[in-house]
């Protein structure tokens, strides 16, 4: 693990999951009434319910905190919306370059710069999310390059440890 290993965890960063035990519950034998339910309905029914609970507990602990939300939709408006301009003010400039004649630029220029630009805003939708601190009391720093880096390696090792957790469920 990288030196952050200490660190607290972000309040929607999922934790480590501990390892199931090996044991399974078993629910009690339902009693004889006017209503008899097989074991096989109550254990269904138990674990139904735990997952409810568990899934509305992890949905609360996953959710991204809304100073945070704002703070990556402001900077993805930026980021994407700039670039976005850029593309649209490029094919219209060139089109009135072309249809006035000022000058003979391909078409192929034009398209390319444009395609560029668009490009460069998916680029930039991801690039908002992950430059913006994902610490609720942190703003961070205009351009978002030590947020990047970290949000970044914090990515890295959520997708290390989904795939360590995949190969042991395997073997």
């Amino acid at each position: 693990m990288p030196a952050d290993a200490e660190r607290e965890r972000l309040p929607f960063e999922p934790g480590r999951k501990s390892k199931k035990s090996s044991e399974k519950k078993v629910a009690p034998i339902a009693q004889p009434s006017e209503k008899t339910v097989s074991p096989e309905a109550s254990v269904k029914s138990a674990q139904k319910a735990k997952t409810s609970k568990r899934s509305s507990r992890d949905r609360d602990e996953t959710n991204i905190p809304e100073v945070v939300s704002q703070r990556m939709l402001k900077r993805m408006l930026v980021f994407s919306g700039v670039p976005v301009s850029l593309g649209v003010l490029v094919f219209f400039g060139g089109y009135i370059v072309i249809t006035r004649h000022i000058a003979e630029l391909p078409n192929v220029a034009i398209f390319l710069t444009t395609l560029g630009c668009f490009g460069l805003s998916v680029l930039g939708l991801s690039y908002g999310a992950l430059s913006s601190s994902w610490d609720e009391d942190a703003v961070g720093s205009l351009v978002g390059a030590d947020e990047f880096k970290l949000n970044v390696g914090r990515m890295v090792d959520a997708w290390r440890q989904a795939r360590e957790e995949r190969q042991n469920k395997q073997s």
